[in-house]
C-alpha cells in the first residue's frame, strides 16, 4: 500500500510540474481563429491567415523564429486536423498554430494569470480499489470516430482501435478507446456520476499502457486527468464518444480545478 501511494504521489507531482510549464496549457492568454484575409491579432506579432490547406504568417518586420531559425518571409504550416500543433517564438511568448477543422493560433505567455496563480490540482485520495482490470477488444479496423468539443460547433475525428470492457458490481461497462498520445497505449475519454458535481463536467481522461497479448489492460482511475479545458477557456478539447458515460461515481483522480470551483 505504501508503494502504491508513493508511486501515485510521484505521478501527481510530475503532473503538476508539467502543468506549471511556462509555455504550457496554463500559459495561454488568447485564442484566435484565422480567416482567409491576412490580419493582425493581439499578442501575436506578424500577419496571419489561412487557406483550405495551411496557415501562414508574414513577420512584417517582427522578430519571429520557427524551429530555431528566423522567419524572414512567409512561413507556411500544413498540419493534421485534430493533431498536434506547432510553435512560433516571438520574444518572450510562443504562438501555437493548430488545426481544428480550420486553423487557429494561441498565444502562450509565462506571465499568464492562470499560470501565475496556479496552486496545483485537487484530487481524490488514491485508493487501490480504483485500479481496474479490463479487456481490450480491437475492432477489425480502426474506426474514424467523430466527437463533439467544448467549443460549440466544433468536432474532432479520432481513430478508435477498439473498446475496453470491465465489470463493476457485476455489471459490464464498455468504453471506446482512442490511441494514446505518444502512439502507445490507449486514451479513454469519459464522464461519470461525479461529472459536474465534484469533477469537471465535460470530460476526464484515463491513459493505459499497451494491452497484454491476451487483451488484458489496466485502468487506473486514480490517475484520471482533467483535460486542458478544465483549466482554461482557450482550449478546444474533445468530448467523450457516445456511450462513454459511467453511471456510477468514479471517486478517483483529479477533481474540479480550484479556479473553476471558486468561479
Amino acid at each position: 500500500m505504501s508503494t502504491f501511494i508513493e508511486q501515485w504521489q510521484e505521478w501527481h507531482a510530475n503532473r503538476e510540474r508539467e502543468l506549471a510549464d511556462p509555455y504550457g496549457w496554463l500559459a495561454i492568454v488568447s485564442l484566435e481563429w484565422l480567416s482567409d484575409v491576412p490580419a493582425t491579432y493581439p499578442g501575436a506579432p506578424g500577419v496571419w491567415w489561412q487557406d483550405e490547406e495551411a496557415a501562414y504568417v508574414d513577420p512584417r518586420g517582427a522578430e519571429l523564429s520557427y524551429e530555431g531559425e528566423p522567419i524572414t518571409g512567409v512561413q507556411r504550416f500544413e498540419l493534421v486536423n485534430s493533431g498536434a500543433g506547432t510553435r512560433v517564438s516571438a520574444g518572450d511568448v510562443e504562438v501555437e498554430v493548430a488545426r481544428r477543422s480550420g486553423y487557429l493560433i494561441r498565444v502562450h505567455s509565462p506571465k499568464a494569470p492562470v499560470l501565475c496563480e496556479f496552486r496545483g490540482v485537487p484530487t481524490y485520495e488514491p485508493d487501490p480499489i480504483w485500479v481496474v482490470t479490463g479487456t481490450f477488444e480491437p475492432f477489425p479496423e480502426p474506426r474514424p470516430t467523430t466527437v463533439g468539443a467544448v467549443t460549440p460547433g466544433l468536432t474532432h475525428v479520432y481513430q478508435a482501435p477498439g473498446v475496453v470492457r470491465f465489470e463493476r458490481d457485476g455489471v459490464e461497462h464498455a468504453l471506446t478507446a482512442f490511441n494514446g498520445k505518444t502512439g502507445k497505449g490507449l486514451n479513454i475519454l469519459f464522464t461519470d456520476a461525479t461529472s459536474g458535481v465534484t469533477t469537471y463536467p465535460a470530460n476526464r481522461s484515463v491513459l493505459t499502457d499497451e494491452p497484454a497479448a491476451d487483451g488484458t489492460v489496466t485502468l487506473d482511475f486514480n490517475r484520471a486527468l482533467n483535460l486542458p479545458c478544465a483549466f482554461t477557456d482557450f482550449a478546444t478539447c474533445p468530448l467523450p464518444p457516445d456511450g462513454n458515460h459511467l453511471p456510477f461515481e468514479v471517486t478517483a483522480g483529479e477533481l474540479l480545478p480550484y479556479e473553476r470551483s471558486e468561479s
